[in-house]
């Protein structure tokens, strides 16, 4: 599709693939030998890194458009954004081939960071293993996480693509993050009970809840609401009835929205994960990652807002 009716998701090689082994050698003995490396096994296909799921679930949301829209551009395009060598290319192009995903855009930017090339290549969603780079296309106002591989081998649907969101510093900005951190609990559910009919401010990650929520649509127009291959989730850590009616209402302000929403009240996001099998969980707070991830949950952690003053501190 062309960049402008597509939804472009670029992912970094680190992200797509397992690379750790690799990432090992050059940072112990540096760039030449990394090469090197990876020009003498170019034909040993690299294993399945912690976004490489989530692409494939992509790519079968693609196949299903095509079916009932084959004139449609409006779809995932997948673009592998490396600050890889152009040498390493031919290895990541062969485990590309071999697992048949559908990657044609390649931007390869020989150590350079390719944080300037998102907003040239009209990029919707940026995953990376790279926190400073995440960091770095979040204050460039990009929708980005950094990707966490989950500590157990879990089986994923691989007729539907399943995402599950954070709220506050996610889909919604901090503001009411900023008064639980600075104020309290309780003056955090007073503050949301008084604000309940105003709308929250968007998050990072609202325009990629956007992108999925009208690809759904396309879905229901043809009759396949149940049938859909895109299932959205709010896994927040928000009571129900003391702060939750403001985040639905927000959700409805915007037209949006969201398939299964489950209140935690405080309690771990872990187990109701576990059930779920999402494909990619987004959470600011790196305890809820690291939470995920212990269960076997594919966690992107996204660099926003005050709970990272709070995790530095």
């Amino acid at each position: 599709p062309k960049p402008q009716n597509a939804i472009t998701v670029a992912v970094s090689s680190r992200a797509l693939f397992n690379l750790v082994e690799e990432q090992k050698i050059y940072e112990e003995h540096g760039l030449e030998k990394y090469v090197e490396y990876q020009q003498n096994n170019e034909n040993v296909i690299l294993k399945p890194g912690p976004a490489f799921y989530f692409v494939k679930a992509l790519e079968h949301v693609n196949a299903r458009l095509l079916e009932l829209y084959p004139d449609d551009e409006e779809r995932f395009d997948i673009v592998l954004m490396t600050n890889n060598h152009a040498q390493v290319g031919v290895r990541l192009i062969n485990s590309i081939n071999h697992y048949g995903l559908t990657i044609e855009r390649f931007c390869m930017t020989g150590g350079e960071s390719p944080i300037g090339y998102l907003t040239a290549y009209l990029t919707n969603l940026y995953l990376s293993a790279d926190s400073d780079k995440v960091q770095e296309a979040i204050e460039a106002g990009i929708a980005s996480a950094t990707m966490f591989t989950a500590n157990k081998d879990v089986v994923y649907s691989d007729t539907q693509l399943r995402v599950a969101f954070d709220g506050d510093a996610v889909i919604f900005s901090d503001e009411s993050e900023q008064i639980f951190k600075e104020q309290g609990l309780d003056r955090f559910f007073e503050h949301e009970q008084l604000n309940e009919n105003k709308p929250l401010a968007q998050g990072p990650l609202k325009g990629f809840l956007e992108d999925l929520g009208k690809l759904q649509k396309k879905f229901y127009a043809r009759n396949e609401r149940l049938n859909c291959p895109i299932r959205t989730y709010l896994v927040t850590a928000r009571s129900a009835a003391s702060s939750g009616a403001r985040v639905l209402k927000t959700l409805r302000s915007w037209g949006l929205e969201i398939d299964e929403a489950l209140f935690l009240a405080g309690a771990p996001k872990g187990p109701v994960l576990v059930k779920i099998r999402p494909h990619i969980f987004f959470d600011d707070q790196m305890y809820h990652i690291e939470g995920a991830q212990q269960l076997g949950t594919t966690a992107a952690h996204v660099p926003y807002g005050i709970a990272q003053k709070y995790s530095k501190s």
